[in-house]
């Protein structure tokens, strides 16, 4: 079923932008065309199929939150100068960044005209939590700019930050998925739940990988937060766990700008001192397990819940 949703997907998305004009779609078509695991709309579809059996009906919903969610890639790359997404060039630096801009405005736009499709009892329900959502986004968003003017972030600040910008996402998609099959109120917050420790996981996974990664199968290169000086799970704490010695000498590297490949050695040897990929691990592993703890107190049948914890692990297995 997964293949299914995923091949409907695709045919839906290919199918969103007009062909005139060009300098306004094709970097939409780009975007959309570059791939990716599609986990919030296909996390959406197998929600709602835990509960019915015409999945299709939620299509769109899912199809707005995916158009959504890449119109926010593009607006992120051009705030983070990020030369690659997904192993291939960035909108901004394919095209410039006026391109990129505009072209992700049209995407919203999209996005939300996708969502405003939702049918059902709970139609306005969908609406104002996916609208919810995009704004928690945009808050998460300008924490993590502010973060990089500060030197004093909390791991529960940086907690929060990624609940806003990623982790909602995934919850909103989830409880989408319910609310337009109207499965039960009282399952809504359990799949939202679930959807924000997923959420914190994989950005913390993404954090890891970042650093201890292979760049061909992560598609961004390695050591790009490190070499940007953001503020991550793996910094923060390895600035909490420091002793004076190690600190200073992390300032140092993070604030020499002559040799970013001898920034990104000097810091990995620092967080191995501290044994920070231990930590982020085990962090990493505690959510996951949080995340299952939900999926197995939702009360609804074994074998259905099967199928979507499935996909939730086969998403977990990437390694890179």
């Amino acid at each position: 079923m997964k293949e299914q949703m995923l091949r409907r997907l695709e045919e839906s998305l290919a199918q969103l932008a007009p062909s005139s004009p060009a300098g306004l779609y094709d970097p939409m078509r780009y975007a959309l065309g570059m791939g990716g695991k599609r986990m919030r709309p296909l996390l959406l579809l197998q929600a709602y199929a835990m509960y019915r059996i015409d999945w299709e009906e939620a299509l769109p919903v899912a199809v707005g939150l995916e158009t959504y969610h890449n119109h926010t890639l593009l607006h992120d790359d051009v705030m983070d100068r990020a030369l690659v997404r997904r192993g291939e060039p960035t909108v901004w630096k394919k095209w410039n960044e006026n391109t990129a801009i505009l072209s992700g405005d049209v995407m919203l736009i999209e996005a939300m005209a996708q969502v405003a499709k939702a049918r059902g009892p709970h139609a306005k329900e969908v609406v104002a939590l996916c609208s919810r959502t995009m704004r928690e986004i945009c808050e998460g968003q300008q924490y993590d700019m502010d973060f990089e003017q500060r030197n004093n972030v909390s791991v529960a600040e940086y907690m929060e930050m990624i609940r806003l910008k990623t982790a909602v996402l995934l919850a909103c998609a989830l409880q989408c998925g319910a609310m337009l099959a109207d499965a039960p109120e009282s399952h809504w917050q359990s799949l939202y739940d679930l959807g924000i420790h997923l959420g914190l996981a994989f950005q913390l996974q993404d954090d890891y990988l970042d650093c201890y990664g292979n760049s061909d199968i992560f598609g961004k290169a390695i050591g790009g937060d490190i070499r940007e000086g953001k503020k991550t799970f793996l910094l923060i704490n390895a600035f909490e766990r420091a002793d004076s010695v190690q600190r200073t000498e992390l300032q140092r590297l993070l604030c020499d700008e002559a040799d970013d490949e001898a920034k990104v050695k000097g810091v990995l040897a620092l967080y191995n001192e501290l044994h920070i990929a231990d930590l982020c691990t085990d962090e990493i592993n505690r959510l996951f397990d949080a995340a299952h703890s939900d999926m197995e107190q939702l009360p609804v049948d074994s074998s259905a819940k099967a199928v979507l914890w499935q996909y939730v692990e086969s998403l977990w297995g990437r390694k890179a």
